[in-house]
């Protein structure tokens, strides 16, 4: 295979590119800004500066929801337009690898596969890559040997559980919790306590930030519209709030990994209670998060360093090393 090769990580919220000619992770939010319907006004990260802030005439959009392509036609201009970025304008013939979630449907799956053919980028070959696999390899787990691994991947949309032993997925679970419904949580439960409206970038600060509030012992200040009054305000937000808001969610995640580890073969889970849980995702950096996944099941919980870009770590690695190479496909009836 050429040296030319991209892994690519399609979040909801985040896309991550593998670029092999550089050897370098690309993320740029997986947005889109369309004007008067049918003209491209911005896209990645530019769009997600305007995001809550355009007019009526502009439209900014999410091509994924919960793990899947919603909208194919949004998603083909954005693979266009990142890749030519990462190209400079000049796209050669290439090899793709994407990760793929493993609970979904055959049509999903190659999904994804004809969006890199249709994207008009010079696709030589399409591989898929179970997203878990690839969330293994990225956090420097040896997922072709026989022992069970437990991750666990928060991502926006979504949080996938998988079982991996053998260079595959024993178990897999994906559930509908992740940082958009902590945004929702934390946006609901400030309505409700000081009847104030915030916007999602707003909660997502403030989720993010809540950490580093705790340490110093300070409150988050966030600004929003006064149901009351109508007015733009200023307001304190006592950081336990938001800790208490989040828990529903966080013990939903708790709930569906016992469920997972209660399927698990006994084999497989004598070697996930000597190496515990690997946690990932961009959303799992949410604090408290991973002591209350290790309180609920017992086990110790290992965060990954690079939570973001693990999927596309992993990809690298695949790319990079003929060893790893079985653990991609290609979608059976397409051919390569």
């Amino acid at each position: 295979m050429g040296n030319n090769a991209f892994g690519i990580d399609l979040g909801t919220s985040n896309i991550k590119i593998y670029n092999r000619n550089d050897d370098s992770v690309t993320i740029e939010k997986n947005m889109i800004a369309i004007e008067n319907k049918d003209t491209l006004f911005a896209y990645g990260n530019s769009a997600f500066e305007m995001y809550e802030k355009a007019p009526g005439t502009i439209h900014i959009s999410y091509p994924l929801s919960n793990g899947v392509i919603a909208d194919m036609k949004h998603m083909e201009t954005l693979i266009k337009y990142f890749i030519g970025d990462l190209c400079r304008h000049n796209i050669k013939p290439a090899d793709y690898y994407i990760a793929v979630p493993t609970d979904v449907t055959d049509v999903e799956r190659r999904a994804f596969y004809n969006l890199l053919k249709d994207a008009n980028v010079k696709a030589r070959s399409v591989m898929v890559v179970e997203k878990a696999v690839a969330d293994g390899l990225g956090m420097d787990i040896d997922v072709k040997n026989s022992q069970g691994v437990l991750v666990v991947d928060v991502g926006y949309d979504t949080t996938e559980i998988s079982i991996l032993s053998l260079g595959g997925i024993v178990l897999s679970r994906l559930i509908k919790v992740g940082g958009q419904k902590f945004d929702d949580a934390i946006r609901s439960a400030i309505r409700r306590e000081f009847s104030l409206i915030v916007g999602g970038k707003t909660a997502e600060n403030v989720k993010i930030s809540l950490k580093d509030l705790e340490k110093a012992e300070k409150a988050a200040v966030v600004y929003g519209r006064d149901i009351v009054t109508g007015l733009p305000v200023e307001r304190e937000i006592p950081t336990a709030l938001v800790d208490d808001s989040l828990t529903e969610h966080f013990n939903t995640i708790i709930d569906n990994v016992k469920v997972i580890l209660e399927r698990t073969p006994p084999e497989l889970a004598a070697d996930i209670y000597r190496h515990g849980v690997y946690l990932t995702g961009g959303a799992s950096q949410v604090n408290h998060l991973s002591e209350l996944l290790s309180g609920g099941t017992g086990l110790k919980v290992q965060v990954s360093e690079n939570p973001m870009s693990s999927v596309a770590l992993g990809l690298a690695k695949i790319i990079k090393e003929d060893n790893y190479k079985t653990v991609a496909s290609v979608i059976e009836g397409t051919g390569k």
